[in-house]
């Protein structure tokens, strides 16, 4: 493509790890950061096997080059299935195939398994994001794919891909919201009572079963502590899905790049690890990513995952915490129900026709849902 006197080529490789960490990294930076699309985690997932031709997720990313410059990169993946993804649409593949369709492969704009709303065309300026999105429309065309999928995308993504055709897709997850608390206490002030004692109830409870909570971060992070959570994700993945999505060699990977943004909270018995939970510290905000445990533990869960996620946040000034996908329990916790957007190009005229009646009815039905969660959310009045 052409812009004055530049010249812009689109492409695609086999590997993130063919594209240099720094200017993978750059564009990332670039396009606003978020540890999920960085050279580090994606590469991770591709060296440990965790994607791959065997997994039904190859990755195809996307570059955009001004000679031999890069000036924007996007983590593409042509998927043999609809796994992993958490924007459902098992159901479209199942409506395309009773039609005589042939669904997959599709071509999906993602971070692998993970449901954390950031910047899928990762560039700074708002033409090269364009082109990216462009690009992947083409590319989507010359493959012969039935479809794209660009999940949990900004606002920044939406922004560029007006005139490509894209369906927009809306979905509920559940995050807590940091009001300049000083301390926890701080946020349960602005509880009603009701939900407020339940809290301390829940908190009491976990924390008098004789076990000993740590917030482990860094050099903190023993082999120990990966091989206990390895047992707990393998116990959690086989519940939820079956099989788990990740391998071993991933959480040796990022155990060994992304440390410093890894936060385990790890509860003890007599120094035996029997749960724990994983979670990714943003510039910003902090992801709760996995769970598990060898044993049942009243309220251990939320203490584990949601209230000392909160009790981090609040000390470390971060804005928010993302629990990760679904979860309308999370409400009586202090989390607040928000708005997550995918934006989808369908190859068949048809089908995208009855998608879009489809996604109408789907964002009617949110509304609803979200008004409902709105209005039993455990705020006072003035604090919501």
């Amino acid at each position: 493509m052409a812009d004055g006197s530049k010249s812009f080529e689109l492409s695609m490789v086999d590997s993130v790890a063919q594209v240099p960490a720094e200017a993978w990294d750059q564009c990332a930076l670039a396009a606003g950061g978020n540890p999920f699309t960085s050279h580090r985690f994606l590469s991770a997932l591709e060296v440990s096997g965790s994607v791959g031709e065997e997994t039904g997720w190859i990755p195809r990313p996307l570059i955009l080059r001004d000679g031999d410059d890069i000036l924007g990169v996007a983590p593409l993946y042509l998927k043999l299935h609809s796994q992993g993804e958490y924007v459902f649409d098992h159901h479209w593949a199942d409506a395309y195939h009773r039609a005589g369709g042939r669904y997959y492969p599709k071509l999906v704009a993602a971070s692998p398994f993970s449901p954390v709303t950031g910047p899928r065309f990762l560039a700074g300026k708002r033409e090269y994001r364009k082109a990216l999105a462009s690009g992947a429309v083409s590319a989507s065309k010359q493959l012969g794919v039935s479809s794209l999928h660009v999940n949990f995308v900004t606002p920044g993504d939406k922004e560029v891909t007006t005139a490509e055709d894209y369906l927009n897709r809306e979905g509920i997850q559940y995050h807590w919201f940091n009001k300049d608390y000083l301390t926890f206490d701080d946020f349960l002030d602005t509880l009603m009572s009701r939900k407020r004692k339940s809290v301390k109830r829940e908190r009491r409870q976990a924390n008098d079963a004789g076990l000993v909570i740590r917030r482990l971060r860094g050099k903190d992070i023993k082999p120990k502590h990966w091989d206990a959570f390895w047992d707990f994700y393998l116990d959690t993945g086989a519940r939820k899905w079956g099989q788990p999505y990740l391998t071993r060699s991933f959480f040796e990977e990022i155990a060994g790049t992304m440390s410093e943004e890894i936060l385990l909270v790890i509860a003890e018995s007599d120094e035996t690890p029997v749960a724990g939970a994983m979670n990714i510290i943003g510039c910003d905000a902090l992801y709760g990513r996995y769970w598990g445990t060898t044993d049942y533990y009243a309220f251990l869960h939320f203490e584990v995952c949601y209230y000392q996620a909160i009790e981090f946040a609040i000390e470390e000034r971060l804005d928010r915490v993302e629990a990760g996908a679904q979860g309308e329990h999370k409400i009586a916790r202090g989390y607040r129900p928000v708005t997550t957007h995918s934006i989808h190009w369908l190859r068949d005229p048809s089908f995208r026709d009855a998608i879009d009646r489809y996604l109408e009815a789907e964002r009617s039905q949110n509304a609803e849902e979200l008004e409902y969660c709105r209005q039993h959310e455990p705020y006072k009045k003035g604090d919501a």
